[in-house]
């Protein structure tokens, strides 16, 4: 796939390696075009794109920014309608230990709110960025779930072919309104992994029996 990513932080550099080791066609934009220079020369056979063109040709753009930049992040980026856009926020309190939203909306909403057209799945939120990077795989047969929300069955498909091409498992979570439980599972996540100590190899799953 031709996938786009919008940030050049902890996340968009792991999606970055991740999605050129699963052979994907890649480009990286970001507010700070140099540190996004820095991520394509890190990740040979990525390629850095203004803001302003970086969703022409994408199948995929991955918004990898905080909550707080999402919405004109995306704005900056060219025309969206039936892009299928990953969104990774969680729209987190400074300290980090708390959600600016919840109940009655999410994130994710927020964003298909504010860019209407684009096909928005949550996706990614609940996975630290360095397990992120390091890949999905935990040993013992242990994979890194990624939980799939969206009111599009096509676009959570391609997020679903996405994730498992980088060696994820897939959670289907569900409608979009469905990311009001993932944002705050991610919040949890966030609490264990540095308010308890637990450390950023961490990340949620369910199990069934079989």
């Amino acid at each position: 796939m031709k996938v786009t990513v919008i940030g050049a932080g902890n996340m968009g550099s792991a999606f970055v390696k991740q999605l050129t080791r699963a052979g994907h066609q890649v480009s990286v934009t970001a507010r700070n075009l140099d540190k996004a220079r820095t991520v394509a020369a890190a990740n040979p056979g990525a390629a850095v794109v203004n803001a302003d063109n970086a969703a022409a040709g994408a199948d995929v753009v991955v918004l990898a920014t905080g909550f707080d930049d999402a919405i004109a992040a995306l704005r900056s980026v060219g025309k969206l309608q039936g892009k299928v856009v990953i969104d990774v926020t969680n729209p987190l309190t400074a300290d980090y230990m708390g959600l600016t939203l919840g109940y009655s909306t999410s994130a994710s909403e927020e964003i298909a709110r504010a860019v209407p057209g684009a096909e928005v799945v949550k996706a990614f939120n609940t996975v630290f960025a360095p397990v992120l990077a390091e890949g999905a795989d935990f040993g013992g047969g242990r994979k890194v779930s990624v939980f799939l929300a969206s009111d599009s069955p096509a676009a959570k498909e391609t997020a679903r072919q996405l994730a498992d091409s980088m060696g994820f498992e897939t959670i289907d979570a569900g409608g979009l309104k469905n990311a009001r439980y993932l944002e705050p599972l991610a919040g949890l996540n966030i609490y264990l992994g540095y308010g308890a100590g637990l450390g950023t190899s961490i990340a949620p799953t369910f199990i069934r029996k079989t």
